[in-house]
């Protein structure tokens, strides 16, 4: 029972079945133990946010129902997630669209990787945070993590 309570609990959202399992594999790449919880739209990710806080949400931008800079928005109004990692995860690298994932409060700004090893090196960097001790917020410079 302690080793399930050692996994890091995952929350992605990400509309994409095809990026979720790819995401998905990353993860089981890097030996961290982990749950991976999968929203496939933003109604669904506020259901799974209300189950239960994730360690950490990684989150795409376009999605169903609600896109990610409306939900970051959402989520960043509510004082329960003040303490949750909020990573972007998508293709777009709009200035626009990463300056108002900035400011509505993510973390981090990952780009979807072309490649598996690129995603996971990528996935290294985000976890090589110590998220639980403390809530990174970058300068505008460091955000992007290509």
């Amino acid at each position: 029972m302690a080793e399930l309570e050692l996994k890091k609990d995952i929350l992605l959202a990400e509309d994409d079945h095809e990026d979720a399992v790819i995401f998905d594999m990353a993860m089981q790449d890097l030996n961290i133990p982990y749950t991976l919880r999968h929203a496939e739209n933003g109604d669904r990710l506020f259901v799974l946010l209300k189950e239960k806080v994730p360690y950490i949400l990684f989150m795409d931008i376009d999605m169903p129902c609600k896109d990610g800079v409306s939900c970051i928005a959402e989520i960043r109004k509510d004082r329960a997630y003040d303490n949750l990692p909020i990573i972007m995860y998508t293709a777009h690298m709009y200035n626009k669209l990463v300056e108002e994932c900035y400011r509505n409060g993510a973390n981090l700004y990952v780009t979807k990787a072309y490649t598996f090893s690129s995603l996971t090196e990528k996935l290294k960097k985000v976890f090589a945070i110590d998220w639980a001790d403390y809530m990174h917020y970058p300068p505008q410079s460091q955000f992007v993590v290509n």
